[in-house]
């Protein structure tokens, strides 16, 4: 037997110059080269680990001004209820500045949010629901400071003009006043890095019901199952006019639906467990990414989604939040009460939180004839898909 134990000499080693101890002379030194050609070895990889781990460190960009503006009116701000749950606002902005924008538009100095997700992440991250909420929603949106050092008035806008005047500190600010939940993280994306995010897992599978012919979209596409590279995922995704109904809740139901798909083709392929293919994913997805100070690190998103990879893709949610045609202008949306407000309630208290395709008219007609201080807490079912669904279905 052996008489080393990890490299180190056990009991019975002897120190002579016989046959047997210069064998575990030899042996000593094989192991000490070994251990020392190891150790470079260590050392190297813990080099190139290091300058990976640098650059995409290094990709994301702090949002230090909302990160002031916000503890500038802390005191006004809602107070989280359920610890160890997350709320993060994601914000896809549409922005023509920056590496690859400028073909979708003329930068005119300003942007607004294409797309806004307020995604609540379960306590005990066993589920995961994201909320759309529309750009055409009317809001109130509070005074915010802009870009050049100024302060707006308080407003009754659209939901996308916070985002516009104000950035994701005015839009965060905005959010929390509308839902009374506290935004504990936010992103923001804009179109290249979101182009980047769908080349570098190989393209997403959607479903087609009819064939795509939509030049402004620069979309070509038959009908049937198609995999969507990065530029046709954008517009896609994007597109409002000329595909579906033309409407607002279309297009974010396609939205819905594509994010579902794209959290399949992740789990699926078992990114999150392969370093080759997740670095791409992390390369792409951090390249253009903004985010509050605590989350513009590696460590701070690792902290954040080391549990997310264990959720079932049927427990994470998509949904609209519960909108109708503005009163005064068909061409905007406001609430429907009171199921907004026991959305809200719901994300507030980490609550569970049911969805289905079609929503059944007795669980409206439920959320709306409770009483007010009745004791009764109907969990309402909201209109919406879970990513385990096939965009076929």
């Amino acid at each position: 037997m052996d008489d080393t134990v990890g490299g180190v000499l056990g009991p019975g080693a002897g120190a002579s110059a016989s046959g047997a101890g210069l064998v575990r002379r030899r042996r000593r030194r094989w192991v000490r080269w070994v251990g020392a050609g190891v150790g470079v070895v260590v050392v190297g990889a813990a080099g190139v680990g290091w300058g990976v781990y640098a650059k995409l460190d290094s990709n994301i960009t702090p949002d230090n001004a909302a990160a002031a503006e916000l503890a500038r009116y802390e005191k006004e701000r809602p107070t989280a209820l359920v610890k160890g749950a997350q709320n993060i606002l994601l914000i896809g902005s549409d922005s023509r500045s920056g590496d690859g924008n400028a073909e979708y538009g003329r930068d005119s100095g300003t942007e607004r949010s294409d797309t806004t997700i307020l995604l609540h992440l379960a306590a005990d991250r066993r589920s995961a629901t994201a909320v759309s909420l529309p750009r055409d929603l009317m809001v109130d949106v509070p005074g915010c400071l802009r870009p050049d050092g100024t302060r707006t008035e308080p407003m009754f806008a659209m939901f996308n003009y916070a985002f516009q005047v104000g950035g994701s500190g005015c839009t965060i600010r905005t959010v929390e006043k509308l839902t009374n939940v506290r935004i504990d993280h936010h992103m923001v994306v804009d179109f290249h890095g979101f182009k980047d995010m769908v080349d570098a897992v190989d393209g997403v599978e959607v479903c087609l019901k009819a064939p795509i012919r939509d030049k402004a979209a620069k979309l070509r596409l038959p009908a049937g199952k198609v995999t969507l590279d990065g530029e046709q995922a954008l517009g896609y995704v994007r597109a409002r006019k000329s595909l579906g109904n033309g409407s607002d809740t279309d297009r974010m139901d396609r939205q819905q639906g594509f994010l579902g798909a794209l959290v399949n083709k992740v789990q699926s392929d078992d990114v999150l467990f392969n370093p080759v293919k997740l670095y791409p994913v992390l390369d792409a997805a951090t390249s253009s990414l903004t985010t509050d100070p605590e989350l513009a690190n590696l460590r701070g998103l690792y902290e954040l989604v080391r549990g997310l990879r264990n959720i079932p893709t049927e427990h994470v949610q998509f949904l609209t939040v519960p909108r109708e045609s503005y009163i005064y202008n068909a061409n905007r949306d406001q609430l429907v009460e009171p199921e907004a407000e026991k959305l809200f309630a719901r994300l507030r208290a980490d609550a569970t939180v049911a969805v289905r395709k079609q929503v059944p008219q007795d669980s409206v007609a439920n959320a709306r004839n409770t009483a007010p201080g009745s004791g009764v807490s109907p969990a309402p079912t909201f209109r919406g898909n879970t990513a385990a669904e096939d965009t076929c279905g």
